[in-house]
């Protein structure tokens, strides 16, 4: 893995070597001149930096600089073309480039592929409501398939076009030249080919069974595809009829018209003598003919412990018929009517009209014996809400319980396993978790993935929309049937009217955008990729079909980790939706904070399976922070003599040993948190170090030490040697405001390619001791002066007293004591007691400022006197409201809850008053 270098010494372009395209220098960008304004605008830099950048041709792993020997590769999880990306998205992004840009920055060799998804039957029923809008009553039948479709992708182009630019926007380093979509030429070939393959290894099939139907979508749904609604329902118990003994209980009645036989538990007493026995009778309006069987299915607890089977509406029933080779009867339609064959009474009426004529015929034939309330998980579809039906139909399924012969690849083949040994689908989705050759992030989500394929059913790959995948299916005449893109050469051939389930393309998502089934360069070099970064709630949906499809057709794991991030919810924990008012569009965070701070509001704060609070007010606190770093760096870089990149320095003062130690420390447990994606406390650590060791601490104390001429250029080499190394660590979390200021090292590669910092080895443990004391020492006096509202313009005596050693340690480092405490004379002595002064304690010193003249006593008693009563009238009137239960009882819990909050600052405010003022009091002895 040769690379190039892209530009000269002087930091001016060159071509690629690859591809010979010049390229364009980050330094001679747009609104990109010399000067430091005094704060950081993201509207004057992001639009040229993100341009620059992919100009460069950095992106395109072939374009790196350098030997990169270790690969990391990751695919976008592909938006779907359905609209705008959301604030999910937009974490996604984030994290993701966070993870590219950390990889680069570690000299890997990085692909990110960018694509998006057709999301069959959202894009179809959102363009379906669309043209309706529009006018057109019934587009479908009304356009054709081919004008239709016509329509449909115009749709997926326009909204694939406003994805890329937010995705550009957020700042994402994908190689846009790699970018794929889940119809695309390519993309189609890999499909065919994967169908082909299941269907040759005979674990693709053709077969009648009950799915999911959606009668508004007219299309069937994946287990994983139903939503479940907890709906209040009615329980029936009732009898078929007067001659039958058996009672049955039912939440749907209606369905029983097409019952086959009655199921009791194997183990219940009360029907062993009916065992066998066949009933016939006439159930509203429907002629049966019903079965007494004994099944594990049934639990004997539920209702009266026997259930009508309907083998053609339920799929346990399904199950039960097919244990006891039982006939089956469809009784509802595709348009969720009842068939002609559920008889005269409810023949043609919706599923809840004929469950409410089925009810009244009970009744009026004395067959009823009770109704009760009851709580049920109705299915529903997750696309348009609908009810789901459970209805028989013809449907082609991947067979997950038949073994096949595992084909080992030449490379990075799943460990433990033999070539040609049997092992079925589903099997091998438990094995490459359990053996931890993919692992979850976090780990608890493992329990739910076992828990999932270990009931995995037969996987309905059909799907009766036009939009999509066409299956590549063509029937002859009698029974031929082949598998083909395209049809036969001879004539008489029809294809397969159904199209693919999404998840069938987006399966193969990691292989086919590297080549696959094509032996190309690219699938023997990233494949399997490094890590999936995805939201937990698509766990079933996509991921473990892509363990699936991935590991039988390659004979690998698609990726090496799956890192689950969690929901975006408003500051009260709510889902973001319009009916509430709280969804934050990213563009408009982006247009007024920039992206940077977006980026960072949705990084630092999180954890992988959790969900994350974010509001407005965040995002805008990050764009200050944006703002610290950059007058930092300003500070810096305007205050040098001269700018120019360190590699070593020698720390000469206490304070230049303490703070290269310290980031030292801060680059190696950086780096270890975001190798094991622990990115918030990442970045959490380096918010403290910048905000507070750097510009708190150091930067201070550096001006103290540039006004003595030997610590002078000692002090700038380390200021230089930090924030060119800070500005890298910030890179993969603020992408732009670094790029900004790194142009200002006059490096001959942009940041984007920087180097990560290793060597970084300046551990003192002795001088961070010895800092940490004088820290302590200088917050104390700080605390002295805030009790006591010291006026800050007045630097105040100070006396110590007590441990030798930090005795000698704050004489040794007075001046720097003077500066940040606001300390006029640093004196060991107590002979000088004030009688009255303020003290405090700190590392065995003892720390007094004598306050005569600093102090209007009589005045800050008053104060805190009459504050301390406010706070007693504060707690004596909520206390009564909280003491008065018909109060409590009644008001709302978010109320009740904010007064108890109330009630708890005002005590504690109490507290700390009074303790001021004994301080006071003390001080005055």
């Amino acid at each position: 893995m040769r690379r190039g270098n892209h530009t000269d010494s002087r930091g001016f372009s060159q071509g690629c070597i690859y591809c010979q395209k010049p390229l364009i220098n980050l330094h001679l960008a747009p609104s990109m001149d010399n000067e430091f304004e005094k704060a950081y605008e993201p509207k004057t830099y992001e639009d040229d930096i993100y341009s620059a950048w992919q100009e460069s041709g950095f992106f395109v792993p072939e374009n790196l600089p350098g030997e990169r020997k270790e690969a990391f590769s990751m695919v976008l999880p592909p938006p779907n073309v359905t609209g705008t990306l959301h604030l999910g998205h937009a974490m996604m992004l984030a994290i993701e480039d966070l993870f590219a840009r950390h990889a680069r920055l570690s000299g890997k060799d990085v692909l990110w592929i960018p694509g998006t998804d057709h999301a069959a039957i959202a894009t179809q029923t959102k363009v379906e409501k669309l043209l309706i809008e529009e006018g057109i009553d019934d587009p479908k039948h009304t356009l054709g398939r081919e004008a239709f479709l016509e329509k449909v992708k115009a749709f997926a182009q326009d909204s694939h076009d406003t994805i890329v630019g937010q995705a550009k926007k957020m700042g994402a380093s994908l190689d846009w030249t790699r970018e794929a979509y889940t119809l695309d030429t390519e993309r189609s070939e890999a499909v065919v080919e994967a169908f082909k393959q299941f269907h040759e290894a005979d674990l693709l099939y053709q077969g009648l069974k009950v799915v999911n139907w959606c009668p508004r979508c007219q299309s069937t749904l994946s287990d994983d595809e139903l939503n479940h609604k907890e709906t209040e329902a009615k329980l029936y118990t009732f009898r078929y009829n007067k001659d039958i003994p058996v009672v049955i209980s039912s939440t749907r009645p209606e369905t029983k018209v097409g019952d086959t036989a009655i199921a009791v538990s194997i183990d219940d007493a009360r029907y062993t003598k009916y065992l066998g026995q066949e009933f016939a009778c006439e159930f509203a309006g429907s002629p049966l003919r019903l079965k007494v069987v004994a099944d594990e299915a049934v639990d004997a607890s539920f209702g009266s412990g026997a259930l009508g089977v309907t083998p053609a509406h339920s799929k346990i029933d399904e199950e039960i018929a097919g244990r006891h080779n039982l006939p089956v009867l469809s009784v509802i339609g595709e348009d969720g009517r009842m068939l002609d064959e559920a008889g005269d009474l409810v023949r043609g009426k919706f599923v809840i009209d004929a469950r409410k004529a089925v009810v009244e015929w009970l009744i009026s034939e004395g067959l009823m014996e009770s109704e009760e309330t009851t709580i049920q998980n109705t299915p529903v579809c997750y696309r348009c809400d609908a009810i789901v039906e459970s209805l028989p139909k013809k449907q082609w399924f991947i067979n997950v319980n038949k073994p096949f012969a595992y084909k080992k690849p030449a490379t990075h083949a799943i460990e433990g396993l033999e070539d040609g040994q049997l092992i079925s689908l589903k099997e091998m989705m438990l094995y490459v978790v359990k053996e931890k050759q993919i692992k979850i992030i976090p780990s608890r989500f493992e329990k739910t993935y076992f828990h999932w394929i270990e009931n995995l059913r037969d996987w309905n790959v059909s799907r009766q929309i036009w939009f999509g995948h066409r299956i590549p299916v063509w029937y002859g005449e009698g029974r031929e049937v082949k598998v083909s893109k395209e049809a036969p050469e001879n004539t008489g051939w029809t294809q397969d009217e159904d199209t693919l389930d999404t998840w069938f393309s987006s399966g193969i998502w990691t292989c086919s955008t590297l080549g696959w089934p094509k032996k190309t360069n690219d699938l023997a070099t990233y494949h399997p990729t490094s890590v999936l970064e995805t939201g937990y709630d698509i766990l079933f949906f996509w991921v473990a079909r892509m363990i699936l499809m991935t590991t039988f057709l390659t004979g690998q794991v698609p990726f090496k980790d799956v890192y689950l991030h969690g929901l975006v919810r408003d500051e009260e924990g709510r889902k973001m939706s319009k009916s509430l008012g709280n969804v934050i569009d990213p563009l408009d965070m982006i247009a007024k904070y920039g992206a940077d701070a977006t980026r960072l509001a949705l990084v630092i704060g999180g954890s992988p399976g959790n969900d994350m609070k974010l509001s407005e007010d965040k995002i805008a606190g990050f764009r200050n922070f944006t703002n610290k770093l950059w007058n930092i760096s300003r500070f810096v870089l305007t205050s040098v003599e001269k700018i120019e990149r360190v590699e070593k320095v020698e720390p000469r003062t206490l304070t230049d040993k303490w703070v290269l130690s310290e980031f030292s420390e801060l680059v190696t447990k950086t780096t270890q948190h975001l190798e094991k994606y622990e990115m918030s406390l990442a970045g959490e650590l380096l918010r403290d170090f910048t905000w507070n060791t750097f510009a708190d601490w150091y930067l201070e104390i550096a001006k103290i030490q540039r006004g003595d001429e030997k610590d002078k250029g000692t002090t700038d080499q380390i200021l230089l040697y930090i924030l060119e190394r800070l500005l890298t660590l910030w890179h993969p979390f603020m992408p732009f405001v670094t790029e900004v200021l790194w142009k200002h090292f006059n490096a001959d590669l942009p940041l984007i390619v920087g180097a990560w910092p290793t060597g970084v080895d300046y551990l003192n443990l002795e001088a961070k001791e010895r800092m940490n004391a004088l820290q302590e020492v200088i917050v104390a006096i700080r605390g002295i002066r805030a009790t006591y509202k010291v006026d800050q313009s007045k630097a105040v005596p100070v006396f110590f007293d007590g441990d030798e050693n930090n005795l000698k340690l704050v004489l040794e480092e007075q001046e720097v004591i003077k500066r940040l405490a606001r300390v006029e004379s640093v004196k060991a002595s107590s002979a000088e007691d004030s009688t009255i002064a303020a003290s405090s304690v700190a590392r065995g010193l003892t720390i007094r400022i004598p306050l005569a003249g600093l102090v209007d006593f009589e005045k800050e008693k008053a104060r805190l006197e009459s504050s301390i009563a406010q706070a007693e009238s504060e707690i004596t009137r909520l206390g009564t409201q909280l003491s008065n239960t018909d109060f409590t009882s009644r008001a709302p819990e978010k109320v009740v809850n904010g007064m108890r909050d109330k009630l708890k600052e005002a005590e504690e405010t109490k507290v700390s008053l009074q303790k001021e003022l004994d301080t006071l009091n003390e001080s005055r002895i």
